[in-house]
C-alpha cells in the first residue's frame, strides 16, 4: 500500500522549493468541508524551479510508566510544561515541525506519538535526546520508532492537482483528526516483477484510493535507514473511509506482494499539552 499517493495539505503549508516549512499546532477540529485530502500520484518536477529538498521524517511513540502516574500533580504538571518546552523550542518554521497525537485507548502499549518532519538526522537525533533529558523523559518507554524519507514516487496518473508542482519531495502534514500509521514491506518478487507489469498493478490500487477523496496518504521511504521499506501514514477525519479503503484494497491482485503491513496505530491529533494531559 505504498509507493503510490502523493501529498495535499488542508490547513498546513510545506513550501520545500523556499525552504518554509509550517504545521498548525492546535488540534484538529471537526470535519472539513474544503477540498478533498489526498490525490494519488504527482506530477513532475519543473525543471525551472529548484530542486526539492528531501526531508527526514520520523515517527516516536511513547509509553509511559505506571509510576509517572503516581506522582502528586504538582510534579507532573512541571514534567508536562518541561516536555512542552522542548517540543516549542523545536517548532522552527522553514527547517522542523512535530505533530503529536494521543493514543490513549487505540493501543495498548504506546500512549502518544511525536511525528518530526525536518532536514536532518542529526537535528532530529538532537530534538530527541532533549525530549530524554526532561524529568518525563525518564518516566518514557519508546516501543517504536520509524525513521523515512521522501522521495518521488515512480508512479503518476494523467490528473494535474494544483498543491503537487513540486512532487513527492516534501510532505504537507495536514489538520484532519485523526492518522493511521503503520510500517510496511514489499515481498521481493514484486521488485522482480517487470516495470510494465508493476504499473498495472498499481494502477488498480490508485483507481481504489481515488475513490477516498477524504482520505490523505503520505508515503515515506526507509530502505537502508531503517527496518521497513516504507512508512505510511494516512491522515483523515472520517475513519470509516480509511477502514472502507483498507478493505477494498485487501481484495486487489497486487495485495499479494504485501510481505508485511503491521503494527498499525490509530491516532487522535491534540496539542502537545492535550496529549500529555491525557496521560492521566
Amino acid at each position: 500500500m505504498a509507493e503510490n499517493i502523493a501529498l495535499k495539505h488542508d490547513g498546513s503549508e510545506l513550501k520545500a522549493a523556499t525552504g518554509v516549512l509550517e504545521a498548525p499546532v492546535a488540534a484538529a477540529g471537526t470535519a472539513s468541508t474544503g477540498r478533498p485530502a489526498s490525490s494519488y500520484g504527482a506530477q513532475p518536477h519543473d525543471p525551472s524551479k529548484p530542486a526539492v529538498k528531501r526531508q527526514i521524517v520520523c515517527f516516536s511513540f511513547y509509553k509511559v510508566m505506571p509510576e509517572w502516574r503516581r506522582l502528586p500533580e504538582e510534579e507532573k504538571a512541571a514534567h508536562r510544561a518541561a516536555f512542552v518546552e522542548v517540543l516549542t523550542k523545536w517548532n522552527k518554521p522553514g527547517e522542523f515541525v512535530s505533530l503529536t497525537y494521543s493514543t490513549i485507548g487505540t493501543r495498548g502499549d504506546v500512549d502518544m506519538c511525536v511525528w518530526s518532519i525536518g532536514y536532518g538526522v542529526d537535528e532530529l537525533n538532537q530534538m530527541r535526546s532533549e525530549l530524554m533529558r526532561t524529568p518525563l523523559g525518564g518516566y518514557l518507554n519508546s516501543p517504536h520508532n520509524f525513521l523515512a524519507m521522501t522521495k518521488r514516487s515512480q508512479y503518476q496518473i494523467d490528473r494535474p492537482d494544483e498543491s503537487e508542482g513540486e512532487g513527492r519531495g516534501a510532505i504537507r502534514p495536514g489538520g484532519q483528526k485523526y492518522i493511521f500509521i503503520y510500517p510496511f514491506w514489499k515481498t521481493r518478487p514484486w521488485y522482480l516483477l517487470p516495470a510494465p507489469e508493476r504499473k498495472r498493478l498499481m494502477d488498480e490500487h490508485i483507481r481504489i484510493g481515488l475513490m477516498y477523496p477524504r482520505v490523505k496518504l503520505n508515503t515515506t521511504y526507509s530502505f537502508g535507514i531503517d527496518d521497513q521499506e516504507f512508512v505510511v501514514a494516512f491522515e483523515t477525519n472520517f475513519p470509516e473511509d480509511f477502514l472502507d479503503l483498507v478493505q477494498q484494497l485487501r481484495e486487489t491482485e497486487i495485495s499479494m506482494f504485501t510481505l508485511q503491513d503491521t503494527p498499525i496505530f490509530s491516532c487522535v491529533r491534540v496539542t502537545p499539552a492535550e496529549m500529555l494531559n491525557r496521560l492521566g
